[in-house]
């Protein structure tokens, strides 16, 4: 649970008055890299000894991901009675980014619950949009959400989240002004002080194109294909989610950009650990709920088995892997490419050809 200490040692950074960006932990000499607001929520962790607080953790990542199989079987339009959570709820355990979050310590189910709450409550709920920008404000990557609401002409929803994250923002300010304006004017840029882009432990874009052409800095050739990426998955994602509504859907088109839009975030994202994958739970959930029992099986053995770290990546020879290894190093990106072209394939259907909206009885396409 090397992150759970980072988040303790920003808490006590926070308690005690001490640089929250000048202090490494861990035998990784790991750094605080989350927005000061994260760091003031992470004080109570600074009340209870380590091994209390690891089982607290432990515990409550379990709760939490029964939770997000909760969300995600309602993002499907389904229920999950009791056996069935508990068992999804164990069977999800094997998923490496799952299992990933729970040996880390981190926080990755808590900000996807947190999203995936809000989102899937009805138009019009009171106040939608505030747990969405709480979540951007200590994670910063489900801003991608707000942009989201805001093309799929939920302004207001779109508007609140953008409010409760300047809150968050100002909140931190309060506590901590000098780390404040350390953050957003040096530390944000500094992507570096999160790990090294190239190993294998990132499954984001950059990291499989690093990786790819055997460069620790790719540069161009990552920012320009990150940028078309984080343009085509945005307009796919508004895309499903106005044509379901064109012709009458129950919110099918929704859940669709939900997860559209979640995978581009970690594709664009400079790192995404292979931990912040957690996203396919609700992923699964869908694709069973929509009669896709072989694309779900697929998915699920990509997100167990585990390919990365079967091979050699002790020090940097994650950059000289052979060709035939690269898929194998890099699976949950080519698994979210697969995605955004499996949504484009369906958005450039011609009209003569193409299925009726997604009911309950014809829910196999991505609407």
């Amino acid at each position: 649970m090397a992150d759970l200490l980072v988040y303790r040692a920003e808490g006590e950074a926070v308690v005690h008055g001490g640089d929250l960006y000048g202090f490494t932990v861990t035998e990784w000499r790991l750094p605080a890299t989350y927005p000061p607001f994260a760091a003031v929520l992470f004080v109570p962790t600074t009340w209870v000894p380590v091994p209390a607080l690891k089982v607290a953790f432990l515990a409550g990542n379990a709760l939490l991901l029964a939770s997000l199989v909760t969300l995600s079987a309602r993002l499907a339009g389904r229920t999950a009675p009791l056996p069935l959570l508990c068992a999804a709820t164990a069977g999800a355990l094997w998923l490496e980014p799952v299992f990933q979050t729970v040996l880390f310590g981190q926080i990755n189910l808590a900000i996807t619950c947190l999203v995936l709450w809000d989102l899937t409550r009805p138009s019009g709920a009171r106040a939608k949009g505030l747990a969405l920008g709480i979540a951007t404000g200590v994670k910063l990557t489900p801003a991608v959400f707000i942009a989201y609401l805001f093309l799929t002409a939920r302004r207001k929803e779109a508007g609140v989240a953008t409010a409760s994250f300047t809150g968050t923002a100002l909140l931190g300010a309060l506590f901590l002004p000098s780390a404040t304006a350390d953050f957003w004017t040096r530390r944000l840029f500094e992507t570096g002080r999160v790990g090294r882009a190239w190993i294998i432990d990132n499954q984001s874009l950059q990291g499989l194109i690093a990786r790819a052409l055997h460069s620790e800095t790719p540069g161009l050739t990552w920012a320009i294909p990150a940028t078309a990426v984080a343009a085509a998955g945005l307009w796919l994602a508004s895309r499903v989610h106005r044509d379901d509504r064109r012709a009458g859907g129950r919110d099918t088109g929704d859940r669709w950009g939900i997860l559209l839009t979640a995978f581009t975030a970690l594709l664009i994202s400079p790192i995404s650990w292979s931990h912040h994958w957690v996203w396919c739970v609700p992923l699964l959930a869908v694709l069973l709920a929509t009669g896709r029992a072989r694309l779900a099986l697929a998915a699920g053995a990509v997100f167990t088995a585990r390919t990365m770290w079967l091979l050699p990546h002790e020090g940097d020879l994650d950059l000289r892997l052979p060709w035939w290894q690269q898929p194998l190093a890099a699976p949950y990106p080519l698994m979210g490419l697969a995605l955004l072209a499996g949504a484009a394939a369906h958005a450039l259907d011609p009209p003569g050809r193409a299925q009726p909206s997604v009911s309950s009885s014809s829910a196999s396409t991505i609407r």
